[in-house]
């Protein structure tokens, strides 16, 4: 490789050979396709949708993480995206949240809440600055802890093979999810490059392979998928709920938050600077226009993708010709309904044995957030108090039954939303809006 090219891949507007950006793209993609489609899968599960609905839901998720991406590569109106060499994706910090919707009010009330959550993203993106003071990394921290912490049951329940399913708990589901979580154990830390970065891939297509011996995929969905197929709007609806509605967007506030960390780390890792407000403030209105346009279409909430900035920091790869390779990628397979579909036939205990890892991941994130701060006596009474209300509450199944069903959405059918509210007054009452070591 010359040396021009070489530096073409560290610099983010340079011209770059097509075979120098496919292998880079491809890892992208590796590292990305699973937690975009991974997601949909779930929520799809959880609010029994048709195999052609759950393809349409893997359909969209593929090409709206694709046009959020290409958002942030080039942006809107000179302001609407970051500029930043970042991969957007369906985002699993939602998943619990969309549950919980889906489960009680059905799929089209998660895109009525998202295409209200994802205007007031924008909003956030124009106030960051004065927003961002209510979530430093203690707050956000403790909130990324708890999406890690009440994601664990949902990926158990999948091992065992999926909650309502005829073999419940059988050994066969388990021998499979606790090959394909090994398989990924074995790649994410013993192995290096690319098998490393691919390792849930890996594990997912092992495990894949052995529930096709035992019989425990059904291919019915791929022989009934097309070859090409447009995905049109309003397929699943639209439904505006007030409690929903409240729900989402405090999970959307959080998430703005958090992508600061996501750009931030994007920026001092492959750049050697901080990110200027207008790169945050564009990243963040990016993804709320993305969000806004897949609320139309069915496709989950995206946001930044940490495995995508770790493997941006480590290769010092910026180059924005490489982020678009990956991006037309996952818009081809997104109008392919036959690639979505195979998807789809996923047994619950691969998928399981698969994310388990990626939600430890998340809740380690937020604990190394957690420990960056000074644990002072009020930062670990924010931190414990908080999680204390947020995971009691979510766990103590009818504890709020003596008040309204909204109550019981909100704040009791996941950890996230009460500890959020929990983590932010404790802070503000405690350490006020900037940083303090108090005894």
């Amino acid at each position: 490789m010359s040396e021009k090219k070489v530096n073409a891949l560290f610099d983010y507007d340079a011209k770059l050979p097509i075979k120098e950006a496919i292998p880079m793209g491809l890892q992208h993609v590796v590292a990305a396709v699973v937690g975009i489609v991974t997601p949909g899968i779930m929520i799809s599960k959880v609010c029994n949708l048709s195999p052609g609905d759950t393809t349409i839901i893997i359909q969209t998720s593929l090409i709206f993480s694709a046009i959020a991406t290409l958002i942030q590569l080039f942006p809107i109106f000179g302001r609407v995206g970051s500029r930043l060499p970042v991969m957007m994706g369906a985002s699993f910090a939602y998943v619990p949240i969309l549950m919980a919707i889906g489960a009680d009010f059905g799929i089209a009330a998660i895109f009525g809440s998202q295409m209200v959550g994802s205007v007031l993203v924008i909003l956030v993106g124009l106030a960051i600055k004065k927003i961002r003071v209510l979530f430093p990394p203690l707050v956000t921290g403790t909130v990324i802890l708890s999406i890690g912490l009440s994601l664990f049951p949902v990926a158990i329940k999948y091992m065992a093979g999926g909650v309502g399913s005829a073999n419940f708990g059988s050994a066969k589901n388990w021998l499979v999810a606790m090959i394909t979580f090994v398989i990924v154990f074995y790649f994410n830390y013993f192995s290096k490059g690319f098998l490393k970065l691919s390792s849930i891939l890996n594990g997912m297509v092992i495990g894949y392979i052995l529930a096709l011996v035992l019989g425990m995929v059904d291919f019915s969905p791929v022989q009934n998928a097309s070859v090409f197929q447009m995905i049109t709007p309003f397929h699943f609806g639209v439904d505006f709920q007030v409690v929903p509605i409240l729900t989402l967007v405090v999970m959307f506030i959080v998430d703005a938050v958090q992508a600061i960390g996501q750009f931030t780390a994007t920026t001092v890792g492959a750049m050697d600077r901080e990110p200027t407000d207008k790169e945050l403030s564009g990243g963040i209105m990016g993804s709320g226009l993305a969000n806004f346009l897949g609320s139309f279409f069915g496709g989950v909430p995206v946001a930044t993708f940490g495995q995508n900035v770790g493997l941006v920091t480590v290769t010092k790869v910026i180059n924005k010709y490489v982020m678009v390779f990956a991006a037309v990628i996952l818009i081809v397979a997104g109008f392919v309904p036959k690639i979505a579909a195979i998807l789809t036939t996923i047994p619950y205990a691969v998928i399981g044995g698969a994310t388990i890892s990626v939600f430890a991941t998340i809740s380690m994130t937020g604990i190394r957030m957690i420990s960056s701060q000074e644990l002072t006596p009020r930062n670990t009474g924010v931190v414990g108090l908080a999680l204390a209300f947020g995971v009691g509450v979510a766990l103590s199944t009818g504890s709020l039954s003596g008040f309204p069903d909204w109550v019981t959405t909100i704040f009791g059918n996941s950890e996230v939303i009460l500890t959020t509210i929990v983590a932010v007054i404790l802070n503000f009452l405690l350490n006020g809006t900037k940083p303090k070591s108090n005894p």
